[in-house]
């Protein structure tokens, strides 16, 4: 079997032969003629076969003729040139990056393309002149590279980029690195005339340079701790908030009276790590979606069927799907998706409602029968007629549920949160008795001694600690493609108690199915007209049937016929075939199914039943491995959309505590993770679909496993590289580990506080004292924290199969592109 030249698929049927040159369709050819044609064959040596299949068919993008729909994927339309940024799921690799960056080669009116690789997106600039965005993107389509244009694109609003983070570190930096350079000469008394003369100008620029990182680097822990008073909780911010504010006052206070120098080199030291700990916390992935709704599934447009009253007929038009109203009839052709509930009035429909459901049969429906968005039809086309438009629809009321309606809150406190009430309590009270034994000894340095106590145990270290863990364990986990929304989810997977798992598209793969035939064996003859058959069918189980038996003679049928939802007929000469469900091979005949429950095609031949091709989900490697492992002190439950066809494979591939649901619609799903979350269990959902979207919001830990993590992944906390199924629970460990070097830290920053209280506790805080320990406590928690989560890193390095690892480093060596 011969390899495609361009795509490196292989060729099923005669290979076409260019310039010696094999390729497995016309399309493929005709791409390679276009970038040979136009001095870019370099692509090629890029790499082996980098192309994809072209589409063959440009009408899956008529809707682009629209000026309307055209305008709201523009982002510039003045003076003939055109902007617009388009999705591009198929790129994968430098040539695709080279060949898209070199679009003006192909046609004259491309005047710039820019990729952005960890997207998927390409930037172009084109003359609308000579030039429509239509041409542009069948040119795309016909190289390879279908642009994914969904509802989302006419509906989303521009980002905008919070920077004021950003600015607020860099005037902490830069203060602190100033007053350090300032106050440096204080710390060891140096006896200079010049340096004596102007310290008083020295320290009042350090009090300029200090106001900036008090009042504006360090706004807002004041406004996260007045909140959290107001609200009786006492957060980390309520003690790092007393810190500041007490070494800035008493600076202030020690330069106006000429007693010292001050702390305020401390102060902006503390304000910098604390941002800095922010930051690195605040990593995340911006080439991926964690809020995706149904709009991104969605099309942008559908062909509407408008009636002529002169000719008495119906023209088609390309309309936006929120401009469909009760009554319009629209066209669906092929593999497209039903975006509102309508009523079938012309064809035959075998609807896949996977997309919603999680069922993965086709259903059959007839002239009359209601159709619900979400489906997508799998036969020819079909005429339909709007019951309800797209924001009154089935699949969007599932957005109506109060989960979609309001940010995500964690039901638990983290783990700074919980130490920082134990920590506030204790500072305060030893800071009031220190204060107090002072009274009596010497009132002088009573006010001292409570400030002292402030500055000294600031929980600066203790503040560092989750921020510095938590944000290396994201990068750790992200270059292993578990993408995780935010460092807090990491806490929060520590704490799981009970997985859910979907079955369709999670456990199984998409990929591929396992096909076996149980019954009398077909003759040759038999087996040559089932091939044919199969081959002018359109229905999934047909095709994939087909693929199977590809091998098989083809012969000319004399008659072909379909029953959509029940079977398909093939004559030739006086053998006749049928194919399809049990009831409709065997018409008449009262015997009991024997494959009831399971997705299966029978056959019979000449009225006499032969048999039946069952197909089985093909399930994830080590899928029994990663039950066995999650097990231990866990509950495990499957929730699936579909039929209880496999439930005894599952019983006994699964370990025996495993609970299993079928028939579970998108509400039954979120309803149990709520009455578990009720019962006090902390649950992780597990899902792939819109379908899932409900139980993924509605769980402590939502994870999306996908096939391809730009596109196809419902609103969650986390998207994981479906590949990587098999180490999910080396990552549930890895969280673990995460929390124990972030206790470990906190007994580590203790001893300091215990150092500086007892300097903080006799009267001795001297500026210089509190200018070592301070930054030397953070930056030594800083170190602790990053060489630990390195060394975890690397244990799941090891701990991870030298396949996966590499597939590892070529996704990262990707992404700095």
């Amino acid at each position: 079997m011969e390899n495609c030249f361009h795509c490196g698929d292989e060729c099923l049927s005669t290979p076409i032969s260019y310039q010696d040159k094999s390729f497995c369709c016309h399309g493929c050819k005709t791409v390679y003629e276009i970038l040979h044609d136009n001095d870019l064959s370099y692509y090629y040596d890029l790499e082996k076969s980098p192309g994809t299949s072209p589409l063959l068919s440009s009408s899956k993008y008529d809707f682009l003729k629209n000026e309307k729909i055209e305008a709201q994927l523009l982002e510039f339309n003045e003076q003939e040139t055109q902007v617009v940024s388009l999705l591009i799921p198929s790129i994968h690799c430098s040539s695709c990056i080279w060949v898209l960056e070199n679009l003006n080669k192909l046609h004259p009116a491309i005047k710039t393309a820019q990729v952005n690789f960890p997207k998927k997106t390409v930037r172009i600039t084109y003359s609308s002149k000579a030039y429509s965005l239509y041409d542009l993107v069948i040119l795309l389509a016909k190289i390879g590279y279908e642009p994914y244009i969904s509802l989302d694109d006419a509906t989303k609003k521009k980002s905008s980029i919070d920077r004021s983070l950003i600015y607020k570190l860099g005037v902490a930096g830069f203060a602190f690195g100033n007053i350090m350079f300032l106050s440096f000469p204080e710390y060891f008394e140096v006896n200079d005339f010049w340096l004596e003369k102007f310290k008083y100008l020295f320290r009042w620029l350090m009090f300029a340079f200090a106001v900036p990182v008090a009042f504006y680097s360090g706004r807002d822990y004041f406004i996260s701790a007045y909140k959290g008073l107001r609200s009786g909780i006492l957060n980390i911010d309520v003690p790092i908030a007393m810190g500041i504010l007490v070494l800035f006052v008493r600076s202030t206070v020690e330069i106006a009276m000429d007693w010292g120098t001050g702390f305020f080199d401390s102060m902006a030291g503390l304000v910098f790590f604390l941002l800095l700990g922010k930051f690195f916390q605040q990593k995340t992935y911006a080439f991926l979606s964690f809020e995706r709704d149904y709009k991104s599934y969605f099309p942008i447009a559908v062909t509407r069927l408008v009636k002529n009253s002169a000719k008495a007929n119906f023209t088609e038009e390309q309309t936006q799907v929120y401009e469909l109203k009760k009554g319009d009839r629209i066209l669906l052709r092929h593999e497209e998706l039903l975006p509102v509930d309508a009523i079938l009035i012309k064809g035959k429909a075998l609807i896949d409602y996977s997309f919603v459901t999680g069922e993965a049969e086709p259903v059959g429906k007839v002239s009359g029968d209601q159709l619900f968005a979400g489906g997508r039809q799998q036969g020819n086309s079909i005429e339909v007629e709007v019951l309800h438009p797209v924001e009154q629809s089935y699949l969007t009321q599932l957005w109506s549920n109060e989960i979609f309606s309001k940010t995500k809150q964690s039901r638990f406190e983290s783990l700074t949160d919980s130490i920082s009430k134990r920590f506030t309590l204790s500072l305060l009270s030893i800071a009031v008795v220190g204060t107090i034994v002072w009274l009596f000894i010497d009132p002088s340095k009573a006010l001292n001694v409570f400030t002292a106590v402030l500055i000294v145990a600031c929980p600066c270290a203790i503040a560092l600690a989750a921020p510095f863990t938590l944000g290396n364990l994201l990068r750790i986990f992200g270059k292993h493609q578990l993408y995780l929304k935010s460092s807090g989810v990491i806490e929060q997977l520590a704490r799981v108690d009970t997985i859910v798992f979907d079955k369709t598209g999670t456990l199984t793969t998409n990929a591929k199915q396992v096909i076996s035939y149980e019954g009398m064996e077909l003759t040759s003859q038999e087996e040559s007209l089932l091939t044919s058959t199969l081959r002018s069918s359109n229905h999934p189980l047909s095709r994939s049937l087909y693929q199977m038996l590809r091998n098989e003679d083809i012969m000319t049928l004399d008659d072909f016929d379909e029953e959509v939802g029940k079977g398909i007929i093939g004559v030739q000469s006086d053998q006749r075939i049928k194919i399809g469900s049990y009831a409709f091979v065997n018409e008449g005949e009262s015997q009991p199914n024997p494959t009831h429950n399971q997705t299966a095609v029978h056959v019979s031949s000449n009225e006499t039943y032969k048999g039946c091709f069952v197909f089985k989900n093909e399930y994830r490697k080590g899928i029994q491995k990663v039950f066995n492992s999650l097990k231990d002190g866990r509950k495990m439950v499957i929730l699936s959309g579909d039929n209880e066809g496999e439930k005894a494979y599952l019983e006994e591939l699964l370990p025996q505590e495993t609970q299993l649901f079928f028939n579970q619609k998108p509400e039954d799903k979120l309803n149990f993770i709520r009455q578990l979350q009720d019962q006090g269990s902390t649950v992780m959902m597990i899902g792939d679909g819109l379908n899932d979207a409900g139980a993924l919001q509605q769980s402590d830990v939502g994870i999306s496993l996908s096939e391809n993590v730009n596109i196809f992944s419902p609103a969650c906390d986390g998207i994981f590289d479906a590949s990587r199924f098999q180490e999910l629970p080396e990552f549930i460990q890895l969280s673990k580990k995460g929390i124990r070097t972030i206790n470990r830290a906190f007994v580590f920053s203790l001893c300091y506080n215990f150092i500086g209280l007892g300097f903080a506790l006799t009267g001795h805080l001297a500026p210089v004292v509190a200018a070592i320990l301070m930054p030397l406590s953070s930056i030594s928690i800083v170190m602790f924290t990053t060489i630990s989560t390195h060394f975890l890193g690397k244990k799941l390095e090891k701990s991870i199969p030298i396949k996966s690892r590499r597939k590892c480093l070529k996704a990262d060596k990707c992404h700095l592109l």
